[in-house]
Formats: structure tokens, sequence, C-alpha cells
């Protein structure tokens, strides 16, 4: 039985534009028309990006159920981390960051907006995913032994509460962009992926994995199958029973993107980084929106994505992060 989504906090700033990418679709081997960017980057909160739409609902979960400080986990540079951040200070809540590595000698990136907004930096270790919960589940534990009420936000903001901010997402493509024949996203920790397919339908959203988590399909298919099994009276009509089937062979996610690692750039991602920037002046990041933009790339190349098909391309931010990362122009 599908349950009630937690309140709603605004955040954002919503709908985010829509615009067109003439010269850098010609450059991929579009049609001028072809292109479209979906500037999540400019959704406003703390620098902006994907991020803000998850939060929106998960920092509502977090005040209904009392909560007085926020808990999160990512890399050092985690553009997830620094709009929690700024998410705890708009809802007038504290904030620890329990970050993979070690504190570096000089902030820079995303770090430096951390410490703006007054979160309090954990640094975790060299450790792998399963160690960095066991981790933020140890703060947890101790800020309640202390007396505060904790609430841990999920990894990337993706649980099926989360998820729903990319539904809302894929209803604005829908209004902004009905002929879209392909929307192209990167895929870190799988909820933006997924609420695009849970609105759009999964032959409409090519996903391009950056390395972030080691099981990205099964990721995302456990957060499609989540978000329609909880909020299925929130999604398009005839959705839920759909996506109750979705699995693996139905995503198009290829893995081709990565290269050495997440957060390390490739010859594409960089070449499209550059590609973005020379073109229309747009700005993507080195992590996320230069490997999606890659993916497109690749896309194109291989028939995949074909002239005279209506591509949106969704800039998920990350600009922050940018000025954290030794080198976004070589490898």
């Amino acid at each position: 039985m599908p349950t009630t989504p937690a309140p709603h906090l605004p955040l954002g700033t919503w709908p985010t534009p829509v615009e067109p990418a003439p010269r850098l679709a010609e450059h991929l081997g579009l049609g001028p028309d072809d292109l479209l960017l979906k500037r999540d980057d400019l959704s406003g909160l703390g620098g902006g990006g994907n991020k803000v739409r998850k939060l929106e609902r998960t920092v509502g979960r977090a005040l209904a159920e009392g909560a007085d400080v926020l808990v999160t986990t990512g890399a050092g540079q985690s553009n997830h981390a620094r709009a929690t951040a700024a998410a705890a200070r708009r809802a007038g809540l504290g904030c620890v960051l329990v970050l993979v590595g070690s504190a570096p000698e000089r902030p820079a990136g995303n770090l430096v907006l951390d410490e703006l907004l007054g979160a309090r930096v954990e640094w975790a270790g060299d450790i792998d995913s399963a160690g960095l919960d066991a981790a933020a589940d140890a703060v947890v534990e101790r800020l309640r032994g202390e007396g505060a009420r904790p609430s841990r936000i999920p990894y990337g903001g993706s649980d099926a509460l989360g998820v729903l901010g990319y539904v809302d997402a894929a209803a604005e493509v829908a209004a902004q962009v009905p002929d879209a024949a392909h929307v192209v996203t990167a895929v870190g920790s799988g909820g933006t992926m997924a609420g695009l397919v849970a609105g759009l339908g999964a032959g409409r959203v090519l996903g391009v994995d950056v390395g972030a988590v080691p099981d990205p399909v099964e990721r995302v298919v456990g957060l499609v199958r989540g978000v329609a099994a909880a909020f299925g009276d929130h999604l398009p009509d005839g959705a839920a029973a759909a996506l109750a089937g979705v699995g693996p062979d139905h995503l198009r996610l290829p893995r081709d993107e990565v290269g050495d690692g997440y957060g390390l750039p490739t010859r594409a991602s960089t070449a499209a980084l550059s590609a973005a920037a020379l073109t229309e002046g747009v700005v993507l990041d080195p992590v996320y929106t230069a490997k999606a933009l890659a993916g497109l790339a690749s896309a194109v190349r291989r028939g995949e994505v074909r002239p005279g098909e209506r591509t949106v391309l969704v800039h998920t931010g990350g600009l922050p992060g940018l000025f954290g990362h030794r080198s976004v122009t070589g490898v």
C-alpha cells in the first residue's frame, strides 16, 4: 500500500530552466535543435545542484521526526554533503558530515563551503562504503548519547523518499520538452536516474555511471522498485505497476566512462568539460556532468542517440567541486 511522503520542505527554485545548446549539439554530431540542457545546477540553495531536490524530501522527514542535527556521508569533495550543510542551515538544524579520507592541509572546493556553512566534518579515513556507513552510524549513536536528535540523510540523498525529488524533475522535463527521446544523466548514488525512470520510463533515460558505487544497476533498480512500492500514488498513472517489474535489462546504464575510478578524470571527460565551456559557456563538473556528457558523446558515436532526436542532458551541478580537483584540464 503506497504511503504518504514526509512534509516537503521548500529549498530550491523550480522549475529549473531548459536551455538550447546548438553549438555543443553540432560538436557531438547532432542537429543544432537536438540538444537541450536541464539546468539543475541553478537550483539555488548553497551552490545548487541535483541534491537540493532530494533534500527537500529527506530534510522534511527529519523535521517531521523532530531532528535537531543532520548526519550524512560522502567523498571529500561531496556535492551532497555541501548541499546537506546548506539545507541544515536553511532548516535551523546542525550538521555533521562524515567524509572519506583525511583533512587536507588547506580546504578547497566544497570543503570551503562546508566550513562556511558551519558543518562539522569528521574524517573517516581510507575506507569502503560499508566502513563509511559504519562510521556514520557510530556518529549517530554518539550524538544520541550526547542528547541530540540526529537524522541520518542517506548517501547522495538516495532512498525511496529522496527519489521523489527526481520524479518532480521528470514532470518538469515532460512539460518543458514533451518530445524528448533521451534524457541523459550522470549516475552516482542512483537516485537521480531512478526518479527520472519512475517519471519518464526506462526507455527514455540514459544513465552514465561515474563509479561512485560498485553496483549502480542494482541500486537504480532497487530505488525504482522502492519508490513504486512506497509512493506509487505520486507517480504518473499506471507507472507503479509497470515499475514494479523493472529489472537490470530494462535500464540504459553504460559503465564505460568510469575510467580509473570515481572522481578521476578520463580523456573523454576532460574533452567533454572543455567542449561544454568552449561551445556554450557552460561549466560542468569533472566528477559527474563531464562524464555524463562523455557518455552522451559515446552514445551518439554508436548510433544509440541519432540526429533528429530531441535529447536533454541534465546538468546536475557540482561547480564548487571543480575547484577542489588538482587537474581538470589534463590526465
